[in-house]
């Protein structure tokens, strides 16, 4: 495939088949992702391949908590776990919401979990003393997260970037054996797609694309 054909299909694969995605396909996905960027080139990126059933059900058991307060707060018409407006959601209420399966069975029936972790002594957070929540240190990780589901899209499986069970850190970190100095980013399931995707729905590039300022015009040709 054309990389604007892959760009444009890698959708959020979530319902899968049930064939497997080989070790060799893997790793021909990691040994192209690899070259993804980081903060100052230090590579603290690293990924942990998870096919035991009982690992990937655990993982999809600790995802529940975060998911039934996201929908609690979709019920309410809040914007789930945003850190600047606060919930007014209950712990009651949330404690009351069934946690939809959606969010945690892809991990039950994926070929494969791939579990991705930065090591926080290589990453380089230029926002650490600003007022707000801080994203840089994401760049050291997420572009090679990216690379990895376009890899899986050009492959001809799926896959799906989750946080829901990052809200239950120490738990995973305890699960993978992984260091309490290296953060759990993202805990991505792939397979092959029930129904492959081919047209997505996304904002044109005039809502997202402006000039000079971001109340500038937005930026179009022609």
């Amino acid at each position: 495939m054309e990389l604007n054909d892959v760009m444009r299909t890698t959708f959020a694969a979530r319902d899968y088949t049930g064939e497997d995605i080989s070790d060799e396909v893997l790793y021909d996905i990691f040994e192209n992702a690899r070259f993804a960027p980081s903060g100052g080139n230090r590579q603290g990126n690293k990924v942990i391949v998870i096919r035991d059933a009982a690992t990937r059900d655990e993982l999809g058991n600790l995802a529940e908590p975060a998911a039934k307060r996201y929908l609690a707060q979709v019920k309410a018409g809040e914007s789930p776990w945003n850190t600047i407006v606060p919930t007014a959601v209950t712990a009651e209420q949330i404690e009351n919401t069934k946690a939809p399966s959606v969010l945690t069975e892809p991990f039950r029936s994926a070929s494969a979990v791939l579990v991705f972790v930065v090591d926080l002594k290589l990453v380089a957070s230029m926002d650490q003393d600003l007022d707000r929540i801080g994203v840089i240190s994401g760049g050291s990780i997420y572009p090679f997260v990216w690379n990895v589901l376009l890899g899986v899209r050009q492959a001809g499986f799926g896959g799906t970037i989750t946080t829901l069970a990052v809200a239950q850190e120490a738990k995973v970190q305890a699960l993978l054996n992984i260091p309490a100095d290296h953060a759990v980013c993202a805990v991505v399931p792939v397979g092959k797609p029930v129904k492959q995707l081919t047209k997505l729905k996304r904002n044109p590039v005039e809502q997202i694309a402006f000039r000079e300022t971001l109340d500038g015009a937005p930026f179009s040709v022609g």
